[in-house]
């Protein structure tokens, strides 16, 4: 597929003040775009647009907030005068036991995952049409295959991966092309934070190769970069995560067989699991949740 130059483009970045979405502002910068940063922790965000090779610009905003959203694109529309690219990267994460999970953070992690990831789009697609542009979803190996003691993630990720394609399907006679990014276990502070679970961390370590391992954030978002200047309808992070698309119809089968095994012997274990948003990002929300100022 042909590449088109990001000189000159101008992309939003959601979740942008660490992990994935600032490594992806700093290269899709490095590569002449104007990149709009949007995010929950301003003073975050303020010092990566700093760090920036252009022009930039931050916006602090709560991507679930249909009205702040479409500010936000108004805004950025108004400062850079287009949008050409949006990745809507913005996500939390929680891990385990269902039952025992905490109902406020399982239904954040939906609400922040999906519908904020469909606010972020109804907001921008207006503009995105304006320049036939490019919409890229962020999704995971979590919308390709199940995993217990994670099923509000997956549920999420399963879920934007649904609504990415049928929206490809509603916007591309308009010249909007949408795609879905699929990221294995990155070395974030998402991850970190679910490895600081010694169970969550065995149960990952258990999983089969490569599954199993974390891998490098730079390849990755190369990767995802590479995926924008083409304008994919897919974008794998890892090498391996392409093959997984044809087997994933046998592996709920798999999951729940091999999981129940695993369960019973975690079984023990289990009550001391935390079950609240991880890593620093969740922490940055859950402030948000109780009126803290980042």
């Amino acid at each position: 597929m042909t590449k088109v130059s990001l000189e000159g483009q101008v992309a939003v970045v959601t979740g942008a003040a660490r992990g994935v979405g600032e490594l992806l502002a700093r290269k899709l910068s490095a590569r002449g775009a104007k990149v709009a940063l949007v995010g929950l922790e301003p003073d975050a965000l303020k010092e990566v647009s700093d760090r920036l090779h252009g022009e930039s610009g931050f916006w602090h905003a709560d991507v679930t907030d249909h009205e702040a959203m479409a500010q936000v694109a108004a805004e950025v529309k108004e400062r850079f005068g287009k949008v050409d690219i949006v990745v809507a990267n913005a996500g939390v994460a929680n891990g385990g036991p269902f039952v025992e999970s905490d109902p406020v953070a399982w239904r954040r992690v939906i609400e922040v995952n999906l519908i904020g990831s469909a606010v972020t789009a109804r907001a921008f697609l207006p503009v995105l049409m304006e320049s036939r542009g490019y919409l890229l979803q962020i999704a995971s190996l979590a919308a390709i295959t199940p995993a217990p003691m994670m099923t509000a993630y997956c549920a999420s990720k399963s879920g934007v991966e649904a609504y990415a394609h049928s929206l490809r399907a509603e916007v591309g006679h308009k010249g909007v092309r949408v795609g879905v990014g699929y990221l294995s276990w990155t070395d974030t502070d998402m991850v970190r934070g679910a490895d600081q679970d010694e169970v969550m961390r065995e149960l990952r370590q258990r999983l089969p190769w490569p599954s199993n391992k974390t891998y490098p954030l730079g390849p990755a978002v190369d990767r995802i970069v590479a995926g924008i200047e083409r304008r994919s309808s897919h974008v794998y992070a890892q090498w391996w995560l392409r093959g997984m698309q044809g087997v994933r119809g046998y592996l709920p089968g798999i999951i729940g067989a091999v999981g129940q095994r695993e369960m019973r012997r975690f079984e023990p274990r289990l009550k001391g699991v935390s079950t609240g948003l991880v890593g620093a990002g969740g922490a940055a929300d859950e402030q948000r949740q109780q009126g803290i100022s980042p």
